[in-house]
Formats: structure tokens, C-alpha cells, sequence
């Protein structure tokens, strides 16, 4: 979160509300109706029950206030504006308060399929959905107040539990794998990679394991973590998550199971 973002986020006036360009608006009027039929039959039913209740508009950007509504009506949250990057201690910080960071600014068509960092696409469509359920809300909050109070080294291991929870995580319903992670659901390749690809490999969720695994952000993922119910993030939540940090640095990290990113030339 320290390296620079070629992108700028829009500021809110005094009222909160952002002004939008046509260009912004299109671009998720593209985004989301894309995707709305790609996550169909694949994400799991507390996503999709979130998103009739966030009732997200299709042809504009919503303003914050507008889904924060929502969010503070069901478990308490809201979203807050953030630049395009933010330091890993105020990413805690606003979760453990229950402000969940949206960064003002959305893709640029050359980035249409894939960007690197979070925009305002990915952190609507891809998580606000899900934080309406309370379960998901209460796993957030609590890794807020973990990842704020822990070590630069803790937070390391900390962060593979966000990435394959929140970001990655699938659901193992009895009606088939779905997806709750925002990182899945807010990317069509990944949706249908997720679920349809022979060539991940599927686990059950064990937080040890989770913590000693390594990821690339800029690949599809080679391993994902099931759970088999919403309601178990409750029951992760309130493990001793960081004993299990210790184990999990006692162990080691599992060898990674993608090559290493290549250096680009300066």
C-alpha cells in the first residue's frame, strides 16, 4: 500500500457527494452490468441477498452515503473515502471502526479487466454486498482490531488470511462451490476461473494452513479456501488468531505454488 498509484481519487464536496464525470459513469454502467450476469449462479445467496438490499444503480457511480445507508441499517457499518492507497495502518484502523475504505476513483479502460489496486468498482460491487451479512461484517471488524494492534511481522500473516477470506473465499454449499470473496466476484475471469477451472486447488478452510500460504496478486489464484457456511466466519473470528500466527511462523510458509514474479527492467 506504500507504492505510488497512477490514479487520483475524486474528492467529495462538503455534502459528501462526488461529482461524477460521463466517462466515470460509463465506464461502471459497463462494469457492473458485465458482471451482474457473470456472478449469476455463482455467488453465494448472502452476496446476492446483499445486493437487493444495496440496490446498487446501473447506469452511475453510487455515492458513499448511499450504501453506507445501507450498510448502517443491517450491521453497523459505512463506507469511507480514501485516496488511492492508504498505509496499512489506517486500512486497520477504519476496519476496526467499521469504516470500510473505498477509494474515490475508478479504472481507466486500459485496466477495464484487471487493475492491481482496489477502485471504487471492486470495493461496491465486490464487498459492500457482503458486509449486510453479519457474519462477514463481524470477521471484518475483528480483523480490523488484529491487524491494528499486530506486529509489522504479524501483519504478513495476517494479510493471507484477509486475501483468502475476503478477497478469494469460496463457499461449499450443498448446491455446489459459490464465492463470497470481492476479489472473485468483482473480476469475470476469476469468477468463472474460480469455480470451473481443473487447475486450482480447492481446500478446506484451516487457519494455520491459510496462514502459511503464500499468493500473487497479479495472477489467478492456484489454491482457494472453502468454507462450508457464512455463519463459520463467526467462529474464525473468534479464534486466537494470533497463537495461531505463532504456529503458523513456527511451521514455516508452504512453498509457493506459482513462479516468482519477474522483475521488469528499469
Amino acid at each position: 500500500m506504500s507504492k505510488s498509484s497512477k490514479y487520483i481519487s475524486r474528492q467529495s464536496d462538503d455534502t459528501g457527494f462526488i461529482a461524477w464525470s460521463d466517462e466515470d459513469n460509463q465506464i461502471w454502467h459497463e462494469l457492473i452490468t458485465r458482471q451482474l450476469s457473470v456472478v449469476e449462479g455463482k455467488a453465494c445467496d448472502e452476496y446476492m441477498a446483499g445486493l437487493e438490499k444495496l440496490q446498487l444503480p446501473t447506469d452511475r457511480i453510487p455515492q458513499l452515503e448511499e450504501v453506507s445507508k445501507v450498510l448502517r441499517a443491517t450491521t453497523g457499518w459505512e463506507c469511507a473515502e480514501v485516496p488511492a492507497l492508504i498505509s496499512f495502518d489506517k486500512f486497520f484502523e477504519l476496519l476496526a471502526n467499521k469504516r470500510f475504505p473505498v477509494a474515490t476513483f475508478i479504472r481507466s479502460r486500459e485496466e477495464f479487466d484487471y487493475l492491481q489496486e482496489p477502485d471504487i468498482f471492486h470495493e461496491i460491487f465486490g464487498h459492500c454486498a457482503m458486509l449486510t451479512n453479519p457474519a462477514f461484517a463481524e470477521f471484518t471488524h475483528i480483523y480490523g482490531k488484529l491487524g491494528l494492534a499486530a506486529s509489522k511481522q504479524d501483519r504478513v500473516y495476517l494479510a493471507r488470511l484477509y486475501w483468502f477470506t475476503i478477497e478469494f473465499g469460496l463457499l461449499n454449499t450443498p448446491n455446489g462451490l459459490r464465492i463470497y470473496g470481492g476479489g472473485i466476484l468483482s473480476s469475470p475471469g476469476e469468477t468463472q476461473y474460480a469455480l470451473e477451472s481443473d487447475i486450482p486447488e480447492r481446500k478446506a478452510f484451516d487457519a494455520v494452513d491459510v496462514l502459511r500460504t503464500p499468493y500473487r496478486i497479479d495472477i489467478m489464484q492456484p489454491i482457494y479456501f472453502m468454507i462450508e457456511r457464512i455463519d463459520q466466519l463467526f467462529d474464525i473470528a473468534h479464534l486466537d488468531m494470533m497463537a495461531l500466527v505463532e504456529q503458523a511462523k513456527a511451521l514455516g510458509l508452504h512453498a509457493p505454488k506459482f513462479p516468482p514474479k519477474e522483475k521488469q527492467a528499469s
